[in-house]
């Protein structure tokens, strides 16, 4: 499969935007994080003044076979529900992304059941009716997988037609915890139990099941480390490998990418690991009450902007930072510098005013 180029940051714009930032009316680096996200916007972006007013979140569904061995506190039914509620506009994710003013995309990318194709506001994606259960065989084909990676990528290039500033990712998949866990731990070599957590809730035994199924499952599928697509196809899930081609789609496009939690996360493993410069593009949006995750984002090499103890996905910690990443857009944008507002530089010990 071709993946197509990631354009290296804009490294001249971003030296521009540091050194607006410091010439700012504040100390320089007075405002932490915010001046930092903003340089990094506009390496990104290749714009030393980046806006991000348009914003979406894509949100993958699908299934999982594995979901059978009982590793869920809720049953597979819960997906297509969920999809529904999404389009009626009534979860986590619709409120926070309404108060965002962000468009929420929802992908059937492999969801085990099927919608009616007038349904309005759904994208019909299906590679699969779910993956297979990866404690008997691989979770998915070599050709599923890469179906999968294309139709992330076609969604987020429709999106990019239409004019977009900043992606979150998002996810629904009942048992999507288990395959996570599996990547990280695959790729990380770190043991299964330090990367498992409770998911949607189950209890202690639920959980020491849920490891040894994960345990069973790598045993019996052997996947390659340093393939991410053999980790993908043995131990993923059809929602991370959409996400995944989202990821690699939006970096080619200069397209920020706010990744959400846990699940989200392993679609940016396995996304960097195809095309490593995807980092590049990325924000990590939060810390998740996962264990793993943070495991997730010492291999990525990013640093959460919140922690909130949240454990939902959605994309419902994505689109809460998208309130810390406009701010820094705006800061840079609409804050007036030293010179543009008469104000006396410490550093110059002189007013200076606008020309």
């Amino acid at each position: 499969m071709n993946y197509p180029t990631i354009p290296p940051i804009d490294n001249a714009a971003a030296q521009q935007a540091g050194i607006r930032q410091n010439n700012l009316t504040k100390p320089p680096g007075s405002l932490g994080r915010l001046e930092k996200i903003s340089i990094q916007l506009a390496g990104m972006k290749a714009d030393p003044l980046p806006g991000v007013s348009r914003k979406a979140v894509i949100v993958m569904a699908a299934d999982h076979g594995v979901a059978l061995e009982g590793i869920s506190a809720f049953p597979a039914e819960v997906t297509p529900q969920m999809v529904l509620n999404f389009l009626h506009g009534g979860a986590a994710i619709n409120v926070l992304a309404r108060q965002a003013g962000a468009d929420v995309i929802v992908v059937d990318i492999g969801v085990a059941a099927d919608f009616d194709p007038s349904l309005p506001g759904l994208l019909h994606r299906k590679v699969a009716r779910g993956t297979q259960n990866m404690m008997k065989g691989p979770a998915m084909t070599r050709a599923e997988a890469e179906k999968a990676i294309a139709e992330g990528m076609a969604v987020l290039s429709s999106v990019a037609d239409n004019g977009i500033d900043l992606i979150a990712t998002g996810d629904m998949g009942i048992g999507n915890t288990t395959p996570s866990s599996a990547i990280v731990a695959v790729m990380t070599g770190l043991p299964v139990a330090k990367v498992t957590g409770h998911g949607t809730g189950i209890d202690s035994a639920g959980l020491a099941h849920k490891i040894q199924v994960i345990e069973k499952a790598i045993a019996l599928n052997r996947p390659e480390p340093n393939d991410a697509l053999d980790v993908l196809c043995k131990v993923g899930g059809l929602e991370i490998a959409g996400l995944a081609g989202v990821i690699i789609a939006a970096a080619s496009c200069r397209i920020p990418v706010v990744v959400d939690g846990f699940i989200s996360t392993a679609a940016a493993m396995i996304a960097e690991g195809l095309v490593p410069d995807v980092r590049h593009y990325m924000f990590a949006s939060h810390q998740s009450v996962e264990i793993g995750h943070q495991a997730m984002h010492k291999y990525l090499g990013l640093n959460p902007l919140i922690n909130m103890n949240l454990r939902l996905g959605e994309g419902t910690g994505a689109v809460l930072a998208f309130h810390l990443i406009e701010a820094a857009s705006r800061i840079l944008r609409e804050m007036a510098t030293f010179a543009e507002a008469g104000v006396s530089d410490k550093e110059k010990g002189s007013v200076l005013t606008a020309s």
